[in-house]
């Protein structure tokens, strides 16, 4: 049996993959999911102090509180930059697999700001526009999505490498299907590299809806 600990991307709660949840457990597995501090259900936690140390320490948390080991954690976009730096600073033999969906796959030193499109950028600064901390959802999100806490897009990431040694195995899904993605460079880099595991699906970002069971497939290589 395995665990996995699945990460939402921007915007959202553990909700986005409850239903991948279930089909893991179906299969014999453990699922956890994370909301991330001040998204989701835990919206009303949010302020002007939520970081990217914050969502990074939640990740950790429900490692802990879940007393997970030999753990599969599994990002999706913005959940990339959370379950690297969760991976760096867990406890050695707590991660030994690492899947990002269409995610960002971050150095020490580098922030989602960094790593995103200009467009994308754009459209933080905009959405923070009503308050300064925290940015909207995009126009026709899904009704559950909710404000996202701004600091932890432009905070950049300190790893020092030692944790994520340790991980044995990383994939990386990219989703082909969409226009205007800021994962193309990042799927072009690691397809080079012989330590991953690169897979490309035709879908949108929204990859849960898009191709859950090519995804699916993914996670219980070798599982």
């Amino acid at each position: 049996m395995t665990t996995f600990v699945l990460v939402p991307g921007g915007w959202r709660g553990g909700w986005y993959f409850s239903a991948l949840a279930d089909r893991l457990r179906s299969a014999g597995h453990r699922a956890l999911t994370v909301t991330p501090t001040g998204v989701g259900d835990r919206a009303h936690l949010t302020s002007a102090d939520v970081n990217l140390d914050t969502h990074i320490d939640d990740v950790l948390a429900v490692l802990a509180a879940e007393e997970a080991g030999d753990a599969v954690l599994v990002g999706h976009s913005y959940g990339g930059m959370l379950i690297t730096g969760a991976a760096d600073r867990a406890p050695s033999g707590v991660v030994r697999r690492l899947v990002y969906s269409d995610a960002y796959v971050p150095e020490d030193g580098q922030s989602c700001w960094d790593l995103t499109t200009d467009g994308y950028r754009d459209a933080f600064l905009a959405g923070a526009a009503a308050d300064g901390y925290t940015v909207q959802p995009p126009p026709g999100s899904d009704p559950r999505v909710t404000a996202h806490p701004l600091a932890s897009f432009l905070q950049r990431i300190r790893l020092d490498g030692t944790g994520l040694r340790a991980v044995r195995t990383r994939d990386y899904v990219y989703l082909s299907g969409w226009d205007g993605s800021p994962f193309t460079a990042v799927h072009d880099r690691l397809a080079k590299d012989p330590t991953w595991r690169v897979h490309t699906l035709d879908s949108g970002h929204d990859v849960w809806r898009d191709a859950p069971e090519e995804f699916l497939e993914i996670l219980l290589l070798g599982e």
